[in-house]
């Protein structure tokens, strides 16, 4: 299926591991020409066209981050926001710095980017973006509160973008994975850790309360944003698409 990605300029925030990564990749492979973005100076290498190391929990990092990507290539066609930080914690041990610092990277990052990218598009008449919600944004984790907060936050954001800027050809719409076999689940300290006991214990556990009866890998959800991205999407708009093996049923 040919998706009509070739040349265009593909930025993808978080994008050195992970559901990022793997963003990244498939979009090289189609033909975009991607910008990379995340705290690691070492370039993924997965076929990016440019690399940007910067920390989006800073404000002015999303800003320079897109300025660079505007000099080296000259436009921006899509937006993929999908940096961003889960850990497990107690709702009423969390401190405000927490709140505060989990809302800077995982959502007001999205706002910076969103924000940058905005007049080129709006020039054109044309752009894609597609923001990396969770499962926990449809349906809060207890055990992840204001990971959950701020991932509910980006599926309104999304609409809000799909609703002022449908007009001027934008289409914004957010993805919402489960459990993925990535680094913040499976590595040390990830989140299987966090649970407590035993790390493959817990991550079978969580596997199994999904209905496909495992976690997701990180290509699944990456195919997902791709699509999302790509021309065969052109009608699709404002929505919040569920990539997490049936976790969050849907409500009638």
């Amino acid at each position: 299926m040919e998706l009509g990605l070739g040349d265009k300029v593909c930025v993808v925030t978080g994008s050195t591991a992970g559901i990022g990564r793997e963003a990244a990749r498939i979009l090289a492979e189609e033909g975009a020409r991607v910008v990379t973005a995340g705290r690691r100076t070492e370039r993924p290498g997965v076929g990016e066209t440019l690399h940007v190391s910067c920390d989006l929990g800073e404000p002015g990092a999303a800003e320079t981050l897109i300025d660079a990507a505007l000099e080296s290539l000259g436009r921006v066609d899509c937006l993929v926001n999908n940096v961003g930080v889960a850990y497990q914690a107690k709702f009423e041990d969390l401190l405000d710095e927490q709140w505060d610092d989990l809302w800077q990277l995982n959502v007001m990052s999205y706002v910076r980017t969103i924000r940058a990218v905005l007049p080129g598009m709006r020039d054109r008449g044309e752009g894609v973006i597609v923001n990396v919600s969770s499962t926990a944004g449809k349906r809060p984790s207890t055990g992840m509160p204001n990971y959950s907060v701020t991932k509910a936050a980006v599926l309104s954001l999304s609409r809000l973008v799909a609703d002022l800027y449908g007009k001027d050809g934008i289409r914004s719409n957010a993805v919402a994975p489960g459990p993925t076999a990535t680094e913040a689940w499976t590595g040390d300290g990830g989140l299987a850790d966090q649970m407590g006991g035993d790390r493959e214990e817990n991550l079978q556990k969580v596997a199994a309360g999904r209905p496909l009866g495992r976690l997701a890998e990180p290509w699944e959800i990456a195919s997902v944003i791709v699509f999302l991205c790509s021309d065969r999407a052109a009608y699709v708009t404002g929505a919040a698409w569920s990539a997490d093996g049936g976790t969050v049923p849907i409500i009638i």
